[in-house]
């Protein structure tokens, strides 16, 4: 289990039947720019303070470890936030051998042969259209392989709603940030059960 100075994890219920008025809880979604359905998805919710960047590498790290095909981890948060960052360091603890793992920018998509088999790293800033989320092969990446997608609110009707959403926010320093996870797929809560302290 990880374990983080000035970690404080909440952990919030659903609002399944909750009105279009309520459905965004305050300072949890207020800065994620997800299509709706992505906000109603969400039947559980967690939030970590992070005090740096390692503690944020170290997150990424402990979730690689359970990594499988099918596995799609959407990164939103503003620019600069973390999003590569914690791509990055998932990517690097699962590679056989040590190599660049650059950001996608401007190439959209990088993909990686790693312990787990393929993982897709994309950014889709630059997209405008669902056309060219098909036309990457993301729709078929998210069945076959381990995906990582930054601005995951250009997928529009391709979001997937077993995904593990992470939405990163810089916090009260220039090194901290918060992390608020959310995901419906009961799978995830294996997966991320180390995030919490006891």
């Amino acid at each position: 289990m990880l374990v983080f100075e000035r970690v404080q994890v909440v952990v919030i219920p659903a609002f399944e039947n909750a009105t279009s008025s309520t459905r965004i809880r305050p300072n949890v979604l207020a800065a994620w720019p997800c299509p709706r359905h992505h906000r109603r998805m969400a039947n559980h919710t967690l939030k970590i303070d992070l005090k740096n960047a390692d503690e944020t590498a170290n997150l990424a790290r402990f979730l690689s470890k359970k990594a499988q095909a099918g596995d799609t981890i959407l990164l939103g948060g503003p620019v600069g936030a973390g999003k590569t960052h914690f791509a990055r360091s998932f990517i690097k603890s699962l590679l056989v051998d040590d190599e660049d793992v650059p950001s996608p920018t401007f190439t959209l998509v990088q993909t990686y042969d790693t312990k787990v088999g393929e993982v897709w790293h994309a950014d889709l800033y630059r997209l405008h259209t669902e056309q060219e989320v098909e036309e990457l092969g993301l729709s078929d990446a998210m069945t076959d392989a381990v995906c990582l997608i930054e601005w995951p609110d250009r997928l529009g009707s391709y979001a997937p709603k077993d995904g593990l959403l992470i939405n990163i926010m810089p916090s009260d320093t220039l090194d901290s940030r918060t992390i608020t996870v959310e995901w419906s797929d009961p799978k995830w809560a294996t997966k991320i059960e180390g995030w919490q302290n006891d």
